[in-house]
């Protein structure tokens, strides 16, 4: 008889590619993996590992074992999912993976209402990239994550996590209200988007970092408005976008999720082609049925329907009309 725990290593090795990795997501020794590895390989009577250079590589048999381990472990978290339901009550933990911004505009409200209706769950919530939120709950690090897409920028797909739709999130220009002499007159909103975009050249930008897709998608629409934005600034923290913004010292681009249903705090005029982000969560196909996940999914989907466009601030269609 195979050992699960030892099948979850196998299948751990062959998604992140290491013992290492294996051993620093659940907390191992790599020394304690590979032991566990090698007891498998008997349990199996074939070998499971060569060593290629410093790394160490599947066999064909550790492969067929993999799947096999994938579909076992599924099979544990639906028996797991299906004695949940048989329960009267929601209890547990649910470890949520969430973009900034959703969990800025989002997550508080969705954790009131879980807490009012569902007191014996416990919600466990950190901060991660999409690309990344996405992995670990392939992985097991997480039963869900809150992630975004761009427009024209397409994830890589996880055939075991399913996606539910959230929010259709709109990106809009964001200028200083105010601007120094010296510099050149804010973009009038009142105009055609793409004037308005282009009048931007010359301005210094802030965008997130380099290869993530909002800057690869921020890039492209820069581009196709004619001109290469000056990226002066890189920051994944919207919040420090909005500084740089709202101090005169930047413009960019701000999702209206950022707000909160809040009065923003710089001018905020509409994009070529109206463009709009999908924000969506994922989770396991295996625990989607859980009832803590149903309820923390039911919980998102109220907080996000009451989250609105941007209002009562410096709405730059308003400003100029």
């Amino acid at each position: 008889m195979l050992d699960v725990r030892r099948l979850r290593l196998l299948v751990e090795l062959s998604r992140r590619g290491t013992l290492a990795a294996v051993a620093e997501a659940l907390s191992y020794s790599p020394s304690s993996v590979s032991q566990q590895l090698s007891l498998l390989e008997r349990e199996a009577g074939v070998p499971l590992l060569v060593q290629v250079g410093r790394r160490v590589q599947l066999t064909p048999q550790a492969l067929v074992l993999v799947e096999h381990g994938k579909a076992v472990l599924d099979r544990l978290e639906e028996a797991e999912a299906e004695v949940a339901r048989s329960l009267t009550s929601v209890a547990g933990t649910v470890r949520i993976a969430v973009f900034q911004s959703a969990a800025h505009a989002v997550m508080p409200q969705a954790l009131t209402l879980l807490a009012d209706a569902h007191p014996g769950l416990r919600v466990e919530v950190t901060e991660r990239e999409p690309e990344a939120g996405l992995f670990e709950v392939a992985a097991r690090d997480f039963d869900l994550v809150v992630a975004e897409q761009y427009p024209g920028y397409a994830r890589p797909r996880h055939p075991e996590l399913d996606r539910v739709p959230l929010a259709s999130d709109a990106i809009r220009l964001a200028v200083p209200t105010n601007t120094r002499e010296e510099r050149p007159a804010e973009p009038d909103a009142s105009r055609d988007p793409n004037v308005a975009l282009a009048a931007t050249a010359g301005r210094p930008w802030v965008m997130e970092p380099a290869g993530t897709a909002s800057r690869v998608w921020a890039e492209q629409l820069c581009r196709a408005a004619g001109f290469e934005p000056d990226v002066r600034f890189e920051t994944a923290d919207l919040m420090a976008h909005i500084r740089l913004i709202s101090s005169g010292n930047a413009v960019g681009l701000l999702p209206d999720l950022l707000w909160a249903d809040e009065g923003p705090s710089v001018l905020l005029a509409p994009l070529p082609g109206d463009p709009h982000r999908e924000v969506f969560s994922s989770a396991r196909h295996a625990a989607a049925g859980r009832p803590a996940v149903v309820a923390v999914r039911d919980a998102l989907a109220r907080a996000a329907a009451r989250t609105g466009p941007p209002r009562n601030g410096h709405d730059a269609t308003a400003a100029h009309a």
